[in-house]
């Protein structure tokens, strides 16, 4: 059985490949999964794949638990609509489609039940949640009404385009004590000439006013970029662009990749396709970048006190490992029966790279988090 963005893009390749009887299930019909796995004998020769241009509803597939884990996964919604020149996305996933209100509600409930302590929230394109949906939600009201609804939970998004962060989100971030003070925003690039041959819709000094704006807003919150390194045609000055931007950013990590040429995508056709050295030295040089800007994040919150989500004993140090609400992993002694835990951790230190703390309190569910400044003014204490 084969399934993914690969069968969905090219189904005949993958016919040619196989050495048996296979069933190809496109990413529009995943609902048939369990269904064809589950039938009795070999699959005959099967390609359940449909049109995913033409789908207008998201696969339901709800999910009860992921093994070994303290955070779970809540898909919203799946396709997008942007068309980036880079991106495969929108002709294997289809268009910008969301889940009901009353799924994804059914499907928190049940997370809530297995005792999960955060979730996730993640699709394509987060952004565009409920637009094609009649039930006037966006990503700024679901996201309201889970928190609201399940207090214990914490809750983070995957990821958000920078034309989505706006004050509806940092109000509900500040308003609400169990969304996580972090967030993902992708860049791609800090070049105004490759951010439009990449078909993105901001500049780069719209992308610096979007940071700087969460920054002061929420100034202990982890923010993250992806970034593509050797765009075809990225010159020397775009990607020292791109550097320079990032370098003066109060951004706390990064995801760095090699720009790959996938085929049916504009930009696999553009000229100037840059050789691997060249992709590999810059993707190198801004992956150092990263590790030199955690390591500053984590420095700069040394004596803060963060409630931190213990996930599970490191086999390494013998230390419990977790995340914090700003999404510091951090190193600690305490016991095992505070796994799947929120407990209070201070942070004292930086090695290599890696934070560690001291227990302060084996439980913090009840204390609110520190206020951060308000929208309106800027101003404040952070937390």
């Amino acid at each position: 059985m084969v399934t993914g963005c690969y069968a969905q893009m090219d189904p005949e390749t993958v016919l040619g490949l196989a050495e048996q009887p296979v069933t190809i299930i496109g990413n529009g019909n995943k609902h048939l999964l369990v269904q064809a796995a589950l039938a009795e004998g070999p699959p005959d020769l099967v390609m359940l794949m449909g049109q995913i241009r033409r789908k207008k509803e998201i696969c339901d597939l709800p999910v009860t638990r992921f093994r070994g884990r303290t955070r779970a996964y809540l898909r919203i919604q799946d396709g997008c609509d942007n068309f980036c020149s880079y991106c495969i996305v929108p002709y294997t996933r289809g268009r910008s489609r969301s889940l009901p209100l009353a799924s994804v509600h059914r499907q928190v409930a049940t997370f809530a039940d297995q005792g999960y302590r955060e979730l996730v929230v993640t699709g394509i394109n987060v952004g565009k949640y409920g637009l094609d949906l009649a039930e006037q939600q966006t990503i700024y009201t679901l996201l309201d009404r889970i928190c609201g609804d399940f207090p214990e939970l914490r809750l983070r998004l995957s990821s958000i385009e920078p034309t989505e962060v706006n004050e509806l989100l940092l109000e509900l971030m500040l308003r609400r004590p169990n969304f996580m003070p972090h967030l993902h925003i992708p860049l791609q690039s800090g070049d105004d000439e490759i951010l439009a041959r990449m078909n993105r819709r901001y500049t780069r000094d719209e992308f610096a006013a979007v940071i700087h704006r969460v920054h002061r807003t929420l100034p202990s919150a982890s923010l993250g970029c992806d970034v593509l390194g050797g765009f075809p045609g990225e010159s020397e000055q775009a990607a020292e662009n791109t550097y320079r931007l990032l370098a003066e950013l109060p951004v706390s990590y990064l995801h760095v990749f090699p720009y790959s040429r996938r085929p049916g995508t504009l930009a696999a056709t553009f000229g100037q396709q840059l050789p691997g050295p060249v992709k590999d030295a810059r993707v190198l040089r801004l992956r150092t970048l990263d590790g030199e800007k955690r390591a500053q994040f984590y420095r700069d919150q040394i004596g803060q006190v963060q409630r931190v989500l213990v996930e599970r004993r490191q086999a390494q140090s013998g230390l419990l490992q977790g995340f914090s609400e700003n999404y510091i992993p951090v190193l600690f002694p305490g016991t095992t029966a505070l796994v799947r835990r929120v407990v209070t951790v201070r942070l004292t230190a930086v090695d290599q790279g890696q934070a560690f703390g001291t227990l302060v309190d084996e439980l913090l569910e009840e204390k609110p988090r520190n206020e951060y400044v308000a929208v309106s003014n800027g101003k404040g204490k952070g937390g």
